[in-house]
This record gives structure tokens, C-alpha cells and sequence, in this order.
């Protein structure tokens, strides 16, 4: 594959390969002057001077991505995001050819041979591009810097050969093109060079190859029906509130789903933001359909956050174990303090609110207080803190019962009881002082 030299390297070899046409068809001696092939803005072009010479300029106006490529190797990342392949980056560019003479006829001549010259050379050949990027006899020590740091950009040791199309544009396009370049028009033809395959320097989570298809080399198992007959989770629903996929420290979670019976079984919560993975080991069970279990209720190990709960299952015939699908769920924290450790009203009508919460907020995380529709940021904590202070101007009037909510990264504390019919607040209120 090339590297991200190149585009460059492209725009290099199509200008070797004009003006070596130039000078084999003899141009020179054609128009009577000197000729120049040039990869300048067309704004950039001398019109006026001693420069003003006929000339060819090769403009890349567009680069875009290739159709047939672009979907290659697909998917590149696993589902916590690490890559698992390296795709190329497949690109189409778009070149804006133009001829410029001074003279009558200079143009039509210089834009007839460049367009043969195209015609003739529907591919560039991989010799031809080692050739224009690699001069020989010329010395590389005479090139501009840029031109000897092309050679290093492997166009020619890629999949796939380049390939020149003519693409007309419509006289309309054209004509917001060269507005867009804000230079004078000039005698002008379009076309496409692909595809440029681009692929970065970087490792990937290669997998083993396949010894076996299934447990006994079975190959593909057909399974009538449209279930697919692999552990799947589909629903987490907690007992003691009923709000699907919100769990808090020691909870008891129903979850069901479809072949998750086996020996060997293992609940995976992983938190992705602290690095956190929490394993439950479960008992065995012929259950297809549904399990329970308990949320560890140590204040330590487990953050407020979002989580990944993933099942991993022995299932029966099989020598290895199987995971399921991973289903998102939100550790929400849990006010543990009613009534609050501290509450009283200050100068100022300002209530001061102290209270103990599960789990411990860590360092970074953002937290604030809902009291009804209020909200206030918790006061400054340089460690993990499981009591939290909080501070409401403009108070509530005595004797109130504003009710509270802890919100940890935008993940509220669970204040309605959904099991109930229709679904109630839990007592969850305080009672404002004077």
C-alpha cells in the first residue's frame, strides 16, 4: 500500500508523463518556445513576465473516497473500539488539466498533445512510476526536497494499478469551478486518477486461523426458526424499582433473554471510563430464559457510570465457552442519608445540605444535588467521597418537602417506583428548616 506521500507522488508522475510526451512529440519545435508543465492553483499561474511561458498546469481540485474500496475489511474495531484490522484509505483524485499559450493556437496545440498523451496512457505502469519517481542518471541531490522525499511514498508497490479517466464535467460545474479559483479561464480538461490506496502504519488483533467449524468440525449448523441459537441478553429489569437497565450497589437483577443455560457461567460488568471489570460468578442452570443476580454491594468497587453487562456460558456439547451480547446499563448512585446528615438554613436563605451517597463519587466526576427542579454542584472533593455537600440559595420555604435526587455524570438517582401502579415517587423528600 502507498502511504500519505501519495497525492503527491501522483501529481509527480502525471507531470513526468506530459513532459516527457512534450518533449517526444517535438512541442517545442512546434509552437516555436519553450514549454512548461507545472502542478500550480491556477490563481497561482504568471499571466504577466518573464515567467508567462506556454504551459500545461495540473491542479488537484478534489480528492474523494473510492466506491469499490471504501467498505473493504469491514468492521475495523471490536466492541470496545481496539482495532482489529487496517483498511485502506482508497481515494479518487480529481485533476484540473489546463493549457496556457500566449500566441494564437498555443493552447489548442499544448491541450491536443496532452490529451493524446492521456489517451495513450489509460494506466500508469508501476516501472513508469518508479521511473518518474526515481530519476536515473539525474542525481537525487539535484531534486527539490520534495521531490526526493516521493520516493519513499510506495505508489507503485500497491494493490492496484492507477488509472486514467477523462470526466467532463457540465459547462455549469465548470463554471463554478474557475469562480472558485478566482483566475482567468483557460482551455480546460478534467480527469480522474484511481484509485490511491492509503494505509497507516499501525497494529491490529490479528485472530488465529480456523481449526475446526463447531465442536466436532460439523460445519454449519442449521437451526430452524427465527431465534438464532446463541446466548443472548435481552432485558435487565431490577426488583426492587422496575426501571429496566438502572442498577444500584446490592440490587437483585432479573434478566432474560434466550439460551443462557450451561455450566461455567461468568457476569461481566464493564465500566470503560475507571477501567473497571466486575466478575459474578453464577451458578450452573438449565434456564434458557432467565437468571438472576446481585449487584456487588461494596461502596468500592463498582462506579457510578455506565456498564456493559456481557454473559459468558459453557453451553451444553460445546468445548468452549460462548458470550453473549453486551447490554448497556447505568450504576446509579443512591442517597443512603434521609433525613440528610446536615441540613440547615444560612445567611442569606441559603440551605446547606450534607448527605452520605453509594458509591463513593470519584475524583472527575461531575455532581450535582436536584432538589424538585433545583440544581446545585456538590462543593469541591480532592478524594473519593461518600458524603457530599451542597449548597441551594434562594431556600425553599419553611416546612417544604422538595424531593431529592443525586445526579453523577448526568445519570440521576432512582427516585420513582415503576413496580407500583401508576408508578410513585419513593419517600426520598426532606423537610425544609426555618
Amino acid at each position: 500500500m502507498s502511504n500519505a506521500l501519495a497525492l503527491a507522488a501522483v501529481t509527480a508522475v502525471l507531470k513526468d508523463l506530459l513532459d516527457t510526451g512534450l518533449i517526444d512529440h517535438q512541442v517545442t519545435d512546434t509552437l516555436g518556445a519553450g514549454v512548461t508543465v507545472s502542478s500550480l492553483p491556477p490563481s497561482a499561474v504568471p499571466l504577466e513576465g518573464t515567467s508567462a511561458v506556454p504551459r500545461l498546469n495540473l491542479f488537484l481540485h478534489q480528492v474523494s473516497p473510492n466506491a469499490a474500496w471504501r467498505n473493504v475489511d469491514l468492521p475495523s474495531r471490536d466492541a470496545r473500539g481496539g482495532p482489529t484490522g487496517n483498511p485502506p484509505l482508497a481515494l479518487d483524485l480529481h485533476y484540473l488539466l489546463s493549457a496556457y499559450g500566449f500566441e494564437e493556437l498555443q493552447a489548442e496545440v499544448l491541450l491536443g498533445y496532452a490529451v493524446l498523451l492521456l489517451h495513450q496512457t489509460p494506466v500508469l505502469g508501476r516501472a513508469q512510476i518508479r521511473t518518474a519517481l526515481t530519476p536515473s542518471p539525474v542525481s537525487a541531490a539535484l531534486l527539490p526536497t520534495v521531490f526526493q522525499a516521493l520516493r519513499s511514498a510506495d505508489l507503485a508497490e500497491q494493490v492496484e494499478m492507477l488509472k486514467i479517466t477523462l470526466s467532463p464535467p457540465s459547462g455549469e460545474e465548470m463554471s463554478r469551478l474557475w469562480t472558485a479559483l478566482q483566475a482567468p479561464y483557460r482551455p480546460t480538461v478534467t480527469l480522474q486518477v484511481s484509485v490511491v490506496l492509503i494505509q497507516p502504519q499501525r497494529t491490529a488483533r490479528v485472530p488465529l486461523p480456523v481449526l475446526r467449524r463447531g465442536a466436532l468440525d460439523e460445519g454449519v449448523v442449521v437451526t430452524p426458526g427465527l431465534v438464532p441459537p446463541y446466548p443472548t441478553l435481552e432485558t435487565l429489569t431490577v426488583a426492587a424499582h422496575g426501571t429496566p437497565s438502572v442498577l444500584r450497589l446490592g440490587d437483585l437483577v432479573e434478566v432474560t433473554g434466550h439460551h443462557l443455560g450451561g455450566t461455567a457461567r461468568r457476569l461481566m460488568l464493564r465500566n470503560e471510563r475507571f477501567g473497571v471489570e466486575e466478575v459474578i460468578n453464577l451458578p450452573d442452570s438449565t434456564n434458557e430464559a432467565a437468571f438472576s443476580f446481585n449487584v456487588p454491594a461494596l461502596p468500592a468497587a463498582l462506579p457510578s457510570g455506565l456498564y456493559r453487562v456481557e454473559l459468558q456460558v459453557t453451553r451444553p456439547g460445546d468445548a468452549q465457552p460462548r458470550s453473549s451480547n453486551a447490554l448497556p446499563a447505568a450504576l446509579a448512585s443512591a442517597i443512603t442519608s434521609f433525613p440528610p446528615l446536615a441540613l440547615a438554613r444560612g445567611a442569606g436563605n441559603v440551605l446547606d445540605i450534607t448527605l452520605a451517597c453509594e458509591p463513593a463519587v470519584r475524583v472527575g466526576q461531575n455532581v450535582s444535588l436536584l432538589m424538585d427542579g433545583r440544581e446545585a454542584p456538590a462543593r469541591p472533593f480532592a478524594a473519593d467521597a461518600s458524603q457530599l455537600s451542597f449548597q441551594f440559595a434562594d431556600a425553599p420555604p419553611a416546612g417544604a418537602t422538595p424531593l431529592l435526587r443525586l445526579k453523577v455524570d448526568g445519570l440521576e438517582s432512582v427516585a420513582v417506583n415503576r413496580l407500583a401502579r401508576p408508578p410513585v415517587f419513593f419517600n426520598h423528600r426532606i423537610t425544609v428548616p426555618a
